[in-house]
């Protein structure tokens, strides 16, 4: 059992495993059992391995579950710390909530310690669980297909070295090793829908739909996402041009393809744009497809779809990044990187990226020229000092300063954003 567990931490690795890498652990069976797998796996390697483990202060055990997982890492020689999730409002769903502060406290640690990607311990009933729980939401092809081994999220690559791992197998290896991990008690609370899957699923498996059945149809239903994308990025090559941060898409070929075509390339352009980590749900890309039947403009996402002659735009929507401020050389809207035309420039004042809006594009009197949508125009990050423009190098009026996405085009067409 052990030689099978590290070969999955070796295939994912290998040939050429980082130098650096961070460990998400939380001390449950599946998180344990991946540290003690990758600091045996580092060892062999030289491979630097830092540990962090998230509290979200949602319950009274959590900090002696971090102090224990410190307590290991200590023994292991590993460095660990402590990632606090403070200044929740409350608002919104809690478990959605707690991931996306996980993932971003923990990607901000990461790129603190200089890891090159961090793992996680998800398994093969984890996976399992959600593709039950995606059912119940009516989800397609890309909400079931499995969980990618690799992704991109908040500008750091994680990994999945233990997808194909079942939980049992984990806790017996533990058992083995008489290694210690602890339970969560909330596993067993009927409260959350993850924990009544989980029960489920237990009762289905005496139909042959267990985790291994739903892992090989979850692979398959990755197989014909990957290949959909396929043919949305070669429709995209086709169809598709880039300008000044907005997507433009031929009207009249893209009414030509097959629907799902359709709604999968618009989406790909919103993330893109955006820089969202979820997809909008497929009822609202139709509820936007058909606003754009009755009229010239719809918004999604924080993007406004626009309607320019044969041309359907995809841009930033004002409102969206109004309020939004960087200061020379940061990323702004997490998508632009502003280039002074000398440091002595962009010393001048207090200077700021924020959005062109009406008052800065009113300065650009050759916008029109551009043959770009005033609202795309709008939505442009410009520099500032104070109240006075000093460039607006995407309308026209550049000052000699520069602008370039951080995501770059070619980011675009040459692969679909996985998440």
């Amino acid at each position: 059992m052990t030689a099978d567990l590290a070969r999955l931490i070796a295939d994912q690795f290998g040939p050429n495993p980082p130098k650096t890498i961070g460990v998400a652990v939380s001390g449950g069976s599946d998180s344990m059992a991946m540290l003690h797998l990758l600091s045996q796996f580092a060892k062999r390697n030289g491979i630097k391995l830092f540990v962090a483990t998230v509290n979200h202060g949602l319950r009274t055990e959590a900090a002696d579950e971090a102090a224990m997982v410190a307590a290991v890492c200590g023994g292991l020689g590993l460095d660990h710390q402590t990632l606090d999730w403070e200044g929740w409002d409350r608002s919104g769903n809690l478990q959605d909530e707690a991931r996306k502060a996980r993932y971003g406290l923990l990607a901000l640690w990461g790129r603190g310690v200089g890891a090159d990607c961090i793992a996680l311990g998800h398994t093969k009933d984890d996976q399992a669980e959600s593709f039950l729980m995606r059912v119940g939401r009516r989800a397609g092809v890309d909400g079931l297909a499995a969980m990618p081994r690799r992704f991109q999220r908040e500008g750091m690559e994680w990994v999945r070295p233990l997808l194909q791992a079942r939980r049992a197998e984990l806790r017996n290896y533990l058992t083995a090793q008489n290694f210690t991990w602890v339970d969560d008690p909330s596993n067993n609370d009927d409260r959350f829908d993850r924990v009544r899957t989980r029960k489920a699923l237990a009762i289905l498996s005496d139909l042959g739909i267990d985790a291994d059945a739903i892992g090989d149809v979850s692979l398959n239903l990755f197989a014909a996402k990957d290949a959909l994308n396929h043919q949305m990025l070669a429709l995209a090559r086709r169809i598709v041009t880039l300008r000044a941060g907005a997507v433009t898409i031929d009207e009249s070929e893209l009414a030509d393809q097959h629907p799902e075509l359709r709604r999968r390339l618009v989406v790909h352009a919103l993330k893109w744009v955006n820089g969202a980590y979820y997809a909008p749900r497929s009822s609202a890309v139709a509820s936007v497809f058909d606003a754009l039947e009755q009229g010239p403009s719809a918004t999604l996402q924080g993007c406004e779809l626009r309607r320019k002659g044969k041309t359907l735009w995809i841009f930033r929507e004002l409102n969206a990044v109004a309020t939004i401020k960087a200061e020379v050389g940061e990323v702004w809207d997490d998508r632009w990187v502003f280039t002074p035309p000398s440091d002595e420039i962009a010393q001048t004042g207090h200077l700021t990226i924020q959005a062109l809006g009406d008052q800065g594009l009113s300065q650009c009197t050759d916008w029109r020229a551009l043959d770009i949508p005033r609202g795309a125009l709008l939505s442009t990050p410009a520099v500032w000092n104070g109240t006075h423009l000093i460039a607006a190098p995407l309308a026209g009026w550049p000052q000699n300063w520069q602008a370039r996405l951080n995501r770059g085009e070619d980011t675009f067409f040459a692969a679909h954003i996985t998440h």
